[in-house]
């Protein structure tokens, strides 16, 4: 499987909808890739939260409409990151999509862990209530899905486990001041798990906080596969699902569980 993580700077002049139209461009070019990952909040930034209801928008508006159609065109599936969701009764949230390579979407997440304590996103969007996986195709890996904020809880990567997840999407709009937690909690995951996390963060400033970018694929061993700098780039890297069986097989930690294991069914 290849995987490009496309690292997008957030730039103060330029508008949503110009990021939104070169977004879709650069998914096109990845047409040689099985999967593509955007960052979180990559329309508006993650910080910004002044335009956060400005910006939002429904499950089917023009962010949606522009990555179904680039997913279509690439034939990849795609993680188009995170847009702020109005929903139908005016919620706001922080929600994922992701759409099959017909460009039909197939789940939405919902963040569940809102950063700012007591302010900022947690104090304008509402949580997600429920763990989300998707099945990257017939016979393809199954991937969860968690967001930005979201990797400092590992309870929520279990229960991604236990409901079959071989690897983890994770948009973010990571702050560069904790750049190195970013790296730790990616490899942890990855560690803890025996599964692959390919965590794509943003680029650029976000209401004046500098974006950590680094970007980053970890193997199911906790190894880095791959690293992008700090700057906006696609990190395109190839991965062999096969190898979480394997590492599971071979060292088999989780079978050792002893505490939270789901009951049988």
């Amino acid at each position: 499987m290849r995987a490009a993580l496309l690292q997008i700077a957030v730039r103060p002049d330029e508008t949503v909808t110009a990021r939104r139209t070169r977004a879709a461009a650069l998914v096109r070019e990845q047409h040689a890739a099985d999967l593509v990952i955007l960052p979180e909040l990559w329309t508006v930034g993650a910080f910004s939260f002044d335009a956060f209801h400005d910006h939002a928008e429904p499950l089917d508006g023009p962010t949606a409409h522009a990555m179904s159609r680039a997913a279509a065109s690439a034939q990849v599936w795609l993680h188009a990151g995170s847009i702020i969701e109005r929903g139908p009764d005016g919620t706001l949230y922080n929600t994922s999509l992701v759409f099959a390579p017909d460009g039909a979407p197939q789940r939405r997440y919902r963040k569940i862990h809102r950063f700012g304590f007591d302010r900022g996103e947690a104090a304008l969007l509402a949580r997600g209530e429920e763990t989300v996986t998707v099945a990257l195709g017939e016979g393809g890996p199954t991937a969860g899905l968690a967001t930005c904020y979201d990797l400092r809880f590992p309870e929520q990567f279990r229960a991604l486990v236990d409901a079959g997840a071989e690897m983890f999407l994770v948009p973010a709009g990571w702050p560069a001041a904790r750049r190195a937690h970013w790296s730790l909690l990616a490899r942890a995951r990855a560690v803890e798990s025996q599964a692959y996390v390919l965590a794509c963060g943003t680029a650029g400033t976000h209401a004046g906080v500098e974006q950590a970018g680094h970007s980053v694929v970890v193997d199911p061993w906790g190894e880095v596969v791959a690293e992008a700098g700090s700057g906006e780039e696609a990190l395109v890297v190839d991965l062999d699902p096969a190898l979480v069986t394997r590492t599971r097989a071979d060292f088999p930690t989780l079978r050792d569980r002893v505490l939270g294991v789901p009951a049988p069914r």
